[in-house]
């Protein structure tokens, strides 16, 4: 998004940038227990200020007319917006950030449960808060930039492009400089908490684990953005609504007699039925079953929704029976 429009978008300065990018991203990693004073004190403020500079800039000066919503989007704008927000990878990031906000809190020396709880809900609280601003800014920027580039622009195109046009020929760097450090906090966090992971269940330290993780981020780095965009859509199309369900479900827990019967079957559809979203989404959708173009909400990229909803149903009234069961064994 940055450094490409100055450099030409060729291999060999992506090459070298993300040579250089990801050896920092395994240097900071490799001492998490400094992580809070390296994100917290200095990355995390750089990110926020340039983040707000940037979304002040976009309410402030739009770049220009805003312009008629794709067909998907003037069909049915909430689905097709919420199945491209699978490409934020918020959910799965967020998954396993937890474990990287618990070690910073012990690390200040916080090991009461209480008080672990307590900090997570709040910085996801306040992540929560902080993207939704994001995503409002990004939205209004997109929506008063789109004529600025091709239609079929990715939304790198189209940032760089509002950019370079409020903020001239310093919008690049400023551009380049945001988007180094906004994702370096966040590469630097799922490096960490992979390897913290990881680590737990395979024979590698987590060092090694860091330079692993690090080294194969830099090899795919390398593919491009709108490369990584076609590989990402099907593997996030398949998993994303088990996580979902996960999260849904993960604040019913005290709802159920067994929580694990009816966590897990829903989850198992609904990836069954993400799986044939992922599949419609590449060159082998011809191979699917005629039925599968007409499930419910299927032309939405939503047809997991539906099949899950009766699966939680059917655990929901099994889970009921069995817990009566098991009371009148008691009795």
């Amino acid at each position: 998004m940055g450094i490409a429009p100055l450099t030409g978008d060729g291999a060999m300065p992506l090459f070298i940038y993300s040579l250089v990018y990801f050896a920092l991203v395994i240097a900071i990693s490799l001492y998490p227990g400094k992580l809070l004073d390296t994100v917290g004190h200095f990355l995390a403020p750089l990110k926020i200020v340039a983040l707000t500079v940037l979304g002040l800039a976009a309410l402030l000066w739009p770049a220009g007319g805003s312009i008629p919503a794709t067909a998907d989007y003037q069909r049915a704008a909430f689905s097709s917006g919420f199945v491209n927000g699978y490409l934020t990878m918020d959910t799965l990031g967020a998954l396993v950030f937890g474990i990287v906000i618990v070690n910073a809190a012990r690390s200040r020396g916080v090991e009461n449960a209480a008080l672990l709880t307590r900090y997570t809900v709040l910085a996801g609280l306040i992540a929560g808060v902080g993207l939704t601003l994001v995503y409002l800014s990004l939205f209004k920027l997109g929506s008063g930039s789109g004529a600025l580039v091709d239609q079929n622009a990715n939304g790198a195109a189209i940032l760089h492009a509002y950019v370079q046009q409020t903020f001239g020929g310093m919008g690049s760097f400023f551009l380049a400089a945001l988007i180094f450090v906004a994702c370096m906090v966040t590469a630097v966090g799922l490096t960490c908490a992979c390897a913290e992971f990881f680590a737990q269940y395979l024979p590698f330290s987590y060092k090694t684990l860091v330079f692993i993780l690090g080294l194969f981020s830099m090899v795919v780095s390398n593919l491009g953005l709108s490369h990584l965009i076609q590989i990402s859509i099907p593997v996030l199309t398949a998993i994303y609504p088990p996580c979902i369900v996960l999260v849904v479900l993960s604040f019913t827990l005290n709802w159920w007699n067994k929580s694990s019967r009816i966590i897990a079957p829903t989850m198992l559809v609904s990836l069954l039925f993400g799986i044939v979203d992922a599949i419609k989404t590449t060159g082998f959708k011809d191979a699917l079953p005629a039925f599968s173009q007409h499930l419910p909400l299927a032309d939405q990229g939503l047809s997991w929704l539906p099949p899950s909803l009766v699966m939680l149903l059917i655990v929901a009234v099994v889970d009921r029976v069995k817990g009566r069961e098991q009371i009148s064994v008691h009795s």
